[in-house]
Parts: C-alpha cells; structure tokens; sequence
C-alpha cells in the first residue's frame, strides 16, 4: 500500500500546497530541481535523483545534505530526470504514484509527462498528476467512484484512445447513458457533481479524468 510522491522540475508556482499530501504520501523523491521544491517546503527528500544541471553549487549542496539518498547522474543521458525518478519509485513496488511540478512550461515536456501516466497505469499501478489548479488520473473500462473535492470542483472526461465507447455519468450535474466519444469531442468538459459522490463506467477505452479549478 505503498505511495510514492515525485516532485519534477516545473514552475514552482504551479505546485499544489503539498501539505495537502503529506497525510497519505510514504516516500518523497525529487527529480532534479524538484528535491530542491521539498526541501523548501519542510519536506525530506528520501531520494534526490537526476543530473542537478539546473541548480546551483549552494542548492546542490543543500539538498546533498537533507536528502536520504542522493544520486547524481551524467546530464547526457537517455533518460529524463523524471524517468530517472520513476525507475526508483518502480523499484519500491508501489500502490500509487503522486506526480508534482510536471506540468506548465515547455509544451513537449508536459504533454510526454501526462502520457507517463500511461506506462504507469501500464505496470498495474495508479498515477495522479497534480498542479496548482489541475489533477489528471487516467482509467481503464469499468465502473469507477469520483468524489467531490472543493480543490477541485470541475470535472472533465477526455478520451485516450480513440474511442471511449459506452460512457455513462451518473450522480453529475450533465448525467450521460451509453455515449460514444472520439479524439476531439468537447461532449465531457467542465461536469460538476451534484453530490458528494458520482460514479463513471464505460466499456472500452481509457480516460483522462481532469478534476481542475478555475483561476481566480
């Protein structure tokens, strides 16, 4: 039951309160830049991995110091820091992964990092991506729970693959019975629940479930 909390190297201001996560999160790892963000935030990285090319001396040494584990890697490599700190969190055997400080930027890195979701899903593990006004999970065909959370009132469904068939929402302010969406359908943006719980189910395909607010 083990969950794994990443912090990437994204705009600093676009990660959440992490206190909200500290209750449930086990293991914290920064990837690059990002174990510098737990160490700002009062948090002890129990790993800090990747190539630490975008820190300073001074930051370096700080995060050398409180982190548990700190591991640095050539900065021309196959893989990104986020990767990097992936394969460490895979080496765990979690239940789920927390992923912070991987959205806004540069485009390319957010959109690879939102398709990560999909080779954690692969490994029977849950993903949840997590910014200042955004969470992202990614779900395969079934029956599905969704609660209301005030950080996070809006809901929207956007397809993964091609076609999600069979979709119905239930316990939604736009319910929906046995819908079809393709790449490109507007049909599920912007839901709200009109409880404190809702269910999804559809038959075949995989969703991006956005649970998002809007900015003030």
């Amino acid at each position: 039951m083990l969950h794994i909390g990443i912090i990437g190297n994204g705009p600093r201001q676009l990660v959440p309160d992490l206190s909200r996560y500290e209750a449930v999160i086990d293991v914290w790892i920064g990837a690059d830049r990002g174990s510098l963000t737990l160490v700002e935030n009062s948090i002890t990285p129990d790993y800090a991995v990747g190539d630490f090319d975008s820190m300073n001396d001074t930051d370096k040494d700080a995060v050398r110091r409180q982190a548990k584990v700190f591991e640095q890697y050539p900065s021309e490599k196959d893989q990104t820091d986020l990767e990097i700190a992936l394969e460490q969190a895979y080496s765990l055997n979690p239940e789920k992964i927390y992923l912070f400080g991987v959205t806004g930027g540069r485009l390319d890195h957010e959109i690879i990092n939102i398709q990560l979701l999909y080779s954690i899903m692969d490994r029977n593990i849950k993903g949840l991506i997590a910014d200042s006004q955004n969470q992202l999970e990614l779900s395969g065909a079934g029956t599905h729970k969704i609660s209301y959370d005030k950080n996070y009132p809006n809901i929207s469904f956007i397809p993964y693959t091609q076609f999600v068939r069979g979709l119905t929402l239930e316990g939604f302010y736009y319910p929906l019975t046995d819908e079809t969406i393709t790449w490109g359908s507007t049909l599920c943006i912007s839901n709200k629940l009109i409880s404190d719980f809702g269910t999804f189910s559809y038959e075949e395909g995989i969703l991006l479930v956005i649970k998002s607010n809007d900015v003030q």
